[in-house]
């Protein structure tokens, strides 16, 4: 998986997802926003990343990670999660560019 780079900022985290109210989204392909990493944060029990090469479906990788373990995707990237325990709970954090205009936004409605 991807590294994030060193001039990127954490600009928004969700909060934390278990089965009770993981968006469905997650759970189907979707893909990471340009400029933007995303990085999976597993607290407890274990869940499966799948990537794939494009909006096709065609699987690329699939990773397991468990408690205290992250994982990172990067800009543009399609892939789903899969909960593999009952207690998989998990959190996401979104890294862009310190520069970039959605940082400077975020910094600008936490300041409001």
């Amino acid at each position: 998986m991807a590294l994030v780079p060193k001039d990127f900022v954490n600009y928004k985290s969700t909060p934390v997802f278990s089965r009770d109210n993981v968006p469905n989204m997650l759970l189907h392909m979707h893909n990471t926003k340009a400029g933007v990493y995303g990085q999976i944060q597993v607290l407890t029990g274990s869940l499966k990343f799948y990537g794939f090469t494009g909006s096709s479906g065609e699987l690329d990788k699939e990773i397991i990670i468990r408690a205290g373990e992250t994982a990172i995707s990067h800009p543009e990237y399609w892939h789903k999660v899969e909960l593999l325990t009952e207690d998989t709970q998990f959190r996401l954090h979104f890294y862009a560019h310190k520069d970039s205009a959605i940082v400077a936004q975020q910094q600008s409605e936490r300041s409001e």
